[in-house]
């Protein structure tokens, strides 16, 4: 890892962890859990916002301005509020998205659950997305949230990711396998 990123990645992860540790302390972590949505969104669709965190242009007391005044339209917690008034007073605001990712993976520790990121080949279905949720959470004991993505390049099969563990069953790679061990026999 990169040292710029690893300093990013520790920085995300303290005011994650303060931020959390407040919002548990206060019995806030479902108006934390509400926010972090609010602050996906405003990071995924906006790139007015992502070039306001990330810019270094902007002084500190304008992103504070700005992110207070953003914080306070869509809604957010006085605490989330007032650590992003901090990340922007202290120039951390270009860290956002790994702190929501580190929240987002904190309280999903903290409710017993676990995500794991399935590409299909085609689209499941609902009955299907549980019947593989219900698999998953007896070999891991933990409540499983499905991320879905579609990759016809697969042809069938699924590639499903939950934490460090990869169970690769798409046709894709099986014929990737069989060609290299066509290779070594010819």
């Amino acid at each position: 890892m990169s040292e710029p990123a690893s300093i990013s990645s520790g920085i995300a992860a303290r005011y994650a962890t303060a931020i959390f540790e407040l919002a548990k302390e206060s019995k806030q972590l479902e108006s934390l859990e509400k926010d972090l949505g609010e602050i996906e969104a405003l990071l995924s669709e906006s790139a007015d916002f992502r070039d306001l965190i990330a810019s270094p242009v902007y002084g500190r007391e304008a992103q504070s301005a700005a992110v207070t005044a953003i914080a306070k339209k869509i809604g957010l917690s006085d605490t989330v509020t007032n650590a992003l008034g901090l990340m922007a007073s202290k120039r951390r605001l270009f860290v956002l998205p790994q702190l929501a990712a580190g929240l987002r993976a904190m309280i999903a520790e903290e409710k017993g659950e676990i995500t794991a990121d399935v590409v299909a080949a085609t689209a499941l279905s609902a009955a299907q997305q549980d019947e593989l949720a219900a698999s998953l959470k007896a070999s891991t004991g933990k409540d499983v949230k499905i991320n879905t993505t579609v990759d016809e390049s697969l042809i069938g099969g699924l590639i499903v990711k939950v934490g460090s563990k990869m169970i690769d069953t798409s046709i894709r790679s099986k014929l990737n396998a069989l060609q290299n061990t066509m290779k070594e026999v010819g």
